[in-house]
């Protein structure tokens, strides 16, 4: 288990549209752009080796604004393309909570960061004592054949109930606002149950709503 005090009350932050961490899960990046180029460099420096994930939003003026709630992860993979790009792999450590954003010289943000109110992240798997997971994959076929998604179904009947859970959770194709209530749900089986959701509605047809 990580404890509170291994964490830096200040993470360099990534926002990327979509993009979905957890913790204990793994997320593969591809690194181009040259403000991020210069925050892997910086980051790699540093014994916990942490980039913040977080999603950007819309604010009420159409500007863009960060979430308030991201997740941390863990350089634990990275190499070099030939043209200079980076491929990395994060390990999710902990969601925390955004304080005040920093930018100063760096030409990426940072951000102040509290881990309080997520203790949890850095256990153990949890369980989901409700998942009927019978149920939970007729409703996933039907949601992968119309969207037109392929999968290894023998895998995923044998994979822990986190695993499956927050893998779906981070790779389906949903809209960033709903990818942010996937990250927010407080427990696994909210998540679960926000997933459900997810699909039961896109198997309706979809629309403009989103989850709040």
């Amino acid at each position: 288990m990580i404890l509170h005090g291994d964490l830096p009350s200040k993470i360099p932050l990534f926002p990327l549209p979509g993009a979905l961490l957890l913790p204990r899960a793994r997320l593969p990046l591809q690194i181009f752009e040259p403000r991020y180029l210069a925050m892997l460099e910086e980051v790699l420096k540093t014994p916990d080796r942490l980039i913040g994930m977080i999603q950007p939003r819309p604010g009420p003026d159409g500007a863009p604004r960060l979430a308030r709630i991201g997740c941390a992860g863990r350089v634990i993979a990275f190499s070099e393309t030939d043209d200079g790009r980076y491929m990395i792999t994060l390990a999710g450590i902990s969601r925390f909570r955004l304080g005040r954003e920093i930018s100063g010289f760096a030409p990426y943000l940072s951000g102040e960061v509290s881990w309080d109110d997520f203790a949890r992240d850095r256990g153990g798997a949890e369980a989901d004592t409700g998942f009927d997971r019978t149920a939970f994959l007729k409703l996933l076929r039907r949601y992968f054949i119309a969207e037109q998604l392929s999968t290894d179904w023998e895998s995923l009947k044998e994979a822990e109930d986190e695993l499956l859970i927050n893998s779906l959770a981070m790779l389906c194709p949903f809209e960033p606002e709903d990818k942010q209530a996937l990250l927010e749900a407080p427990t696994l089986e909210t998540r679960r149950e926000t997933l459900v959701t997810l699909m039961e509605f896109a198997l309706r047809g979809g629309g403009d709503e989103v989850l709040q």
